[in-house]
């Protein structure tokens, strides 16, 4: 059943990806609109990434800045 779900969640994915590709190609009317669907969820779970914040990004944790002990 798990196998079934992630198989329809990527031909999902790979079917919102082609879309857009096709609408950004002056594709019919239908494309753009999935295309807008497809950008949009996109933007919604990147813009949840961020609130969940301790992503590891913030400054100072990268190697090389200087914070470790470097001798």
């Amino acid at each position: 059943m798990f196998l079934f779900v992630m198989s329809a969640v990527l031909v999902l994915v790979v079917g919102g990806c082609v879309c857009v590709v096709w609408a950004a190609r002056g594709g019919p009317r239908w494309t753009r609109g999935v295309a807008a669907v497809v950008l949009l969820g996109g933007e919604l779970v990147r813009a949840g990434g961020r609130r969940g914040g301790g992503n590891g990004r913030s400054g100072g944790d990268a190697p090389g800045d200087g914070g470790g002990s470097e001798g």
